[in-house]
């Protein structure tokens, strides 16, 4: 069986599970050992990220090198296009993601509820942030209408990115909107079962660790 070294709560790790959801795969989940960043855990996966993917003898610690992984072993259902340029789009779509929306996205982590108070206007000033990156995202989707409509690689990171929207926008006090394309975008692809089953899974635990 697949082992994987995740937390619940982590971004990466869900969406990791999104994909494991839709390959019809089984899988254990381990916590890092000694907890995430410890010496411990990096004597197994030296690059110390979460998710971690084992496979018998095969470690895999990249959470994109994970996903093609995956859909190689297990081709079928397909979520990466056979088109050339299809698959480019998703790929690209999938980069926008890790490299753009989460980053601005996780910037807010060190102020949650509770931890560090901001210095003042940190606040406004990465919610225009977030907001312009949804803005470039409504743009990118124009490109390619029909994103969502089946789920790719390049789309299983967007639900668990803006679950986190949801609960930090009015507990951060944000203001942040979703545009058309983007709100549109994100029902095709929650309407997905593997991604509707993990959200149904993940929301409640997001939502008590932030109350935590």
């Amino acid at each position: 069986m697949l082992e994987t070294y995740a937390i619940p709560v982590s971004l990466y790790c869900a969406k990791l599970r999104i994909v494991l959801r839709a390959k019809g795969l089984e899988w254990r989940e381990i916590p890092p050992t000694g907890g995430y960043g410890s010496d411990e855990y990096k004597a197994i996966v030296p690059s110390g990220n979460l998710p971690a993917l084992r496979d018998g003898g095969l470690l895999i610690c990249d959470s994109e090198a994970i996903a093609e992984y995956l859909n190689d072993i297990r081709p079928e259902p397909p979520m990466l296009s056979h088109d050339p340029a299809a698959r480019a789009l998703e790929r690209d779509r999938g980069r926008f993601h890790d490299t753009r929306l989460e980053p601005e996205v996780r910037r807010l982590f060190p102020y949650l509820p509770g931890r560090t108070e901001p210095e003042p206007g940190f606040l406004a000033a990465q919610a225009r942030a977030i907001q312009a990156r949804l803005d470039q995202l409504a743009r990118f989707l124009a490109l390619a209408p029909e994103a969502g409509d089946r789920l790719s690689l390049g789309d299983c990171g967007y639900p668990v990115t803006l679950a986190w929207l949801d609960e930090l926008t009015p507990r951060m006090e944000l203001g942040l909107s979703l545009p058309g394309p983007v709100a549109r975008y994100r029902d095709r692809v929650a309407a997905q079962p593997a991604v509707a089953a993990e959200l149904g899974d993940y929301g409640p635990k997001l939502a008590a660790f932030l109350d935590g």
